[in-house]
């Protein structure tokens, strides 16, 4: 290893961090104490991959020796969060932390694009980095969301430098995120937008923004159509929405390199991936860990009772412990804080934190039948007859908590959905002892629609003794118009995992209905683009049997 002793006279314009990033660490509780006083330099011009100015920040320990370094690549700004979060907690704790603006944002110059210049910029910041007298060549990488995004970028062609990653609430998957499982992820796309065209002006233009969107979104959601019906509620046209908007398919030709994802099937860096049972990242990071793990290549994982924001607010005691524990290990060679368990995941219904061999745990699928009276039974029905509801995208199936960015995300009562005439819903007797449900819950469900047109949108919901149902796990499928509109077709639509005890005495509840409207776009009932579509044609949607929620369960 090339070593490099640091000496805080060697940079000439370090200062204290600043002063707002120095006072929001110090609201932080229940954290490690702090091991080394911190420097920074700021504004520094680190050259794109095409020669672009990227303006960066670089965070180090005011002390002699060497230290590894972490680099985070934000299309957020450099300034609140990421200044007190990575570039003063991790330098206090012995790394240099390098934090930098992305293509066209926060002060950088060039074009900002969503995914086309990652893997390069990437690399030209290592190039950079190999420059610096400070660094030993022992680089990790961190961040969330986005910035995980651009972690998996770089190990599409990994550095040799590169011996960590920690994988915050990250996406790989740049088309999955607008179109997770088929129909348009609305409004999770438009919050997004506002994050990435905005978060790095400042908090005033931030909130700005986002209290624009809030007040513009119900007139958004309602109003065709939708390629023209977001513009004001942005400020603007898009490019990036505009094109995620009219390329529904991900085999388009646009989205040709935007799957980072492929890094994971191949990749030997060590990798810390943290989300949380609401994060709108959860099914992507399970994705990215079932790869890693096939791969052979060591991996972690950590699932808390959080949302995609709140794993980084609430939740930032453990998620700051666990990437330390993660960068200390395979950057520091101190595997002291590491735990024993590959993965850790905190089991709703109980409150407690579990730790596991590996995920999914070894689980047996119980099936549970829908029937024509509303229950959930452990026995198929002889001969029930189907039932129907009309979905009709004039006045469509609201969406209720589950993985949002925004503040209604996460567990949430499903009273006044449930009572609305197009929601099905089923229902075990109380449990007469706890049911655990560690996995992926699916539903094979026997379907068809007078249309063709149709979407499927599932719930798994926790009924308590006083009868309050509150969500656990959702997911959506685009019916095949084929084969829904000639009679039953047999699918099955997955939802996210979950890690879930449902007590005794209380009952498991299934939702099933047409969509959850402004989360995902609704199924206008056409089979026009999401983008122009202009007409709303109601769909009588058709439940047959047998059709079967299936839950992996822990225990008998």
């Amino acid at each position: 290893m090339t070593t490099a002793t640091h000496h805080p006279s060697a940079h000439s314009a370090a200062k204290k961090p600043p002063l707002l990033a120095r006072a929001v660490r110090r609201t932080w509780r229940g954290l490690p104490p702090r091991q080394y006083d911190v420097l920074c330099e700021r504004g520094l011009v680190v050259p794109a991959a095409d020669g672009s100015p990227l303006l960066t920040d670089h965070y180090f320990p005011r002390a002699d020796g060497d230290f590894p370094t972490l680099l985070v690549r934000s299309p957020y700004g450099r300034g609140i969060p990421w200044a007190p979060m990575f570039g003063l907690l991790f330098a206090e704790q012995g790394f240099h932390v390098v934090l930098q603006s992305a293509r066209g944002t926060g002060g950088s110059g060039g074009e900002y694009a969503l995914w086309q210049h990652e893997a390069a910029d990437g690399q030209a910041a290592v190039a950079w980095l190999r420059e610096q007298p400070w660094f030993t060549r022992v680089l990790g990488t961190i961040g969330p969301s986005a910035l995980g995004y651009a972690q998996w970028a770089l190990a599409a062609d990994p550095p040799p430098e590169l011996r960590a990653m920690v994988v915050q609430v990250g996406l790989h998957d740049i088309h999955g995120f607008f179109y997770p499982s088929g129909p348009f992820a609305l409004e999770n796309s438009l919050v997004s937008a506002v994050g990435r065209l905005h978060y790095g002006r400042g908090a005033l233009a931030m909130v700005r923004a986002a209290l624009r969107l809030q007040r513009q979104l119900p007139r958004i959601a309602r109003t065709l159509p939708l390629g023209e019906a977001y513009v004001p509620g942005l400020g603007g046209r898009v490019p990036f929405l505009d094109e995620a908007l009219s390329r529904p398919d991900p085999d388009d030709a646009h989205w040709r390199g935007a799957d980072a994802g492929v890094a994971a099937v191949r990749s030997t860096v060590p990798t810390s991936l943290i989300t949380g049972w609401y994060d709108v990242c959860l099914d992507q990071t399970m994705q990215q860990y079932d790869r890693l793990r096939r791969a052979g290549c060591d991996a972690a994982l950590l699932v808390g009772p959080w949302t995609h924001n709140t794993a980084m607010q609430q939740g930032w005691p453990e998620v700051f412990a666990e990437s330390l524990a993660w960068l200390r290990a395979h950057l520091c060679d101190d595997p002291s804080g590491l735990r024993e368990a590959r993965a850790r995941v905190h089991v709703g219904g109980r409150q407690e934190w579990r730790d596991l061999p590996d995920w999914p745990p070894a689980a047996t699928d119980r099936r549970w039948y829908l029937t024509g009276d509303g229950l959930l039974s452990d026995r198929a029905p002889e001969a029930a007859p189907p039932l129907s509801f009309r979905y009709d995208p004039a006045d469509p199936t609201p969406s209720v908590g589950g993985p949002l960015l925004s503040r209604t995300a996460g567990p949430r009562d499903n009273a006044a959905l449930e009572a609305r005439g197009d929601v099905l819903t089923f229902t075990t007797p109380p449990l007469t002892e706890p049911a655990d449900v560690l996995g992926t819950v699916g539903v094979d469900l026997r379907v068809g629609t007078d249309t063709g047109h149709a979407d499927v949108f599932v719930r798994l919901c926790d009924v308590d003794e006083r009868g309050r149902s509150v969500n656990v796990c959702d997911g959506i499928r685009r019916l095949d118009p084929a084969t829904a509109a000639a009679g039953p077709a047999e699918v099955t639509v997955e939802m996210s995992p979950t890690a879930h005890s449902f007590a005794a005495g209380h009952r498991i509840r299934l939702q099933v209905s047409g969509g959850a409207h402004p989360r995902f776009a609704r199924n206008t009932g056409t089979g026009e683009p999401p983008a122009t579509a202009t007409r709303l044609v109601p769909t009588e949607i058709t439940v047959h049997h047998p059709s079967a929620l299936v839950l992996p369960q822990t225990n008998p």
